[in-house]
């Protein structure tokens, strides 16, 4: 039995522990009030409540097994409302999903609509993509939607600087996203207790059933101030830790340049989470730096393009040499796409507007990057993943599409 003579905030809200480590690669396991998380992981997206194109059966199921996904501040406050959410009883319980749930703060999404928004020290004025509303979204603002969503990771609110942005300017978007997270604690904070008081809180017996809490690093391409936002970040005290900001125009060369000069100064004994990238091979990549968590929206948007991604590189369906190729999309698969229908099927269904063509390709991407992590998982529990790691790009390399 937990100690309930324990403050509530001496409980932690999730544990973290690294369990296996292999040069600067480690896998662990990350428990939360919803079950446990291998890492690495990759954590499919659902902007608007929904995986597109895929059911939560299939993401349960052990063809996939996806333990963690993602839900939109920005998305799901406009629409449907954060009222709506609350009267289901937060979330999870709207979209019926009972695992863990991550929800990012909409700062990166606010920062996307470009001309039609204005941000201030007090946060940032936009007219919603929906209706044309003018909102107004802060900190507080949004830690209150995150707060009713009942995720069980929460993001700080941030402001993201260009890829190619100036010293100077990076700079001040960094020193304000320092301001924005420790008002973001703050209101975070305050949210918990009223939760702990009101006796809602999903108390485990050694979780203290409070949401946790992520903050983010940014700085552009400049390695001062990647690290200057990290100890700040650092020193305001988090959960976990992301590193934000990246694949937003900059070079590959520089995004790597940047994992690998942050990622391992973060705390070891927390999560470390690159946001919104990307590729298999990025994530490989990544891993090979010091990275545990990971998400993108490539495997469910490339799959409603006709894009498959494989262990030997990216596949366009359309192309017409797959017109009669009777061969999977990926003869390295097992998923269930992969055992049933051929690269000349899937062609058919893509070219004659069939939705299930989205439908199959999405489920075999997810597919090939929640396999892919699980194998990165094994190599490093295993001591192997250099050889891992070289073997996987050289297929990817010999790809003969």
């Amino acid at each position: 039995m937990r100690n309930t003579n324990l403050k509530n905030e001496e409980v932690p809200a999730l544990r973290f522990e690294v369990v296996a480590q292999d040069e600067a690669a480690r896998a662990g396991v990350i428990k939360t009030r919803r079950g446990e998380i291998e890492t690495p992981v990759f954590m499919p997206v659902g902007t608007a409540g929904t995986v597109k194109g895929i059911r939560f059966e299939e993401l349960e199921s052990t063809d996939l097994n996806a333990r963690v996904i993602l839900g939109n501040t920005y998305h799901l406050w406009l629409r449907p409302g954060i009222e709506v959410i609350k009267a289901a009883g937060g979330l999870h319980r709207f979209i019926g999903w009972n695992r863990a749930l991550l929800t990012d703060s909409g700062g990166f999404q606010v920062w996307s609509l470009g001309s039609l928004r204005k941000i201030s020290e007090e946060g940032t004025e936009f007219r919603s993509h929906v209706d044309g509303s003018l909102r107004f979204l802060s900190p507080e603002v949004s830690m209150e939607v995150q707060a009713a969503l009942g995720s069980d990771i929460v993001m700080v609110f941030d402001e993201c600087a260009p890829g190619q942005a100036s010293h100077e300017e990076t700079q001040r978007s960094m020193e304000l996203t320092t301001r924005w997270a420790r008002r973001s604690k703050s209101a975070f904070d305050r949210f918990q207790n009223e939760e702990a008081d009101s006796g809602r809180a999903n108390t485990t017996d050694d979780l203290s059933g409070r949401q946790a809490l992520f903050g983010i690093v940014q700085g552009a391409s400049h390695l001062d101030l990647r690290r200057r936002s990290l100890e700040q970040t650092v020193e305001i005290g988090f959960d976990g830790y992301a590193i934000g900001g990246l694949s937003v125009g900059e070079e590959k060369s520089t995004m790597f340049e940047v994992i690998e000069e942050i990622a391992l100064r973060m705390p070891r004994d927390r999560p470390r989470y690159l946001m919104g990238v990307g590729t298999p091979e990025d994530l490989v990549e990544a891993v090979a730096r010091g990275v545990d968590m990971f998400d993108c929206v490539l495997p469910t948007r490339n799959g409603r393009t006709g894009q498959a991604f494989t262990s030997r590189g990216k596949l366009n369906i359309k192309n017409a040499q797959f017109a009669k190729d009777p061969r999977p999309l990926d003869e390295s698969c097992q998923c269930s796409v992969c055992r049933r229908h051929s690269r000349s099927y899937l062609r058919h269904l893509y070219t004659a507007g069939e939705m299930l063509a989205s439908i199959l390709l999405t489920h075999h991407n997810l597919a090939f990057f929640l396999d892919t992590m699980r194998r990165v998982r094994q190599s490093i529990r295993s001591g192997d993943f250099p050889k891992f790691r070289r073997e996987f790009m050289e297929r990817l390399g010999a790809n003969g599409e």
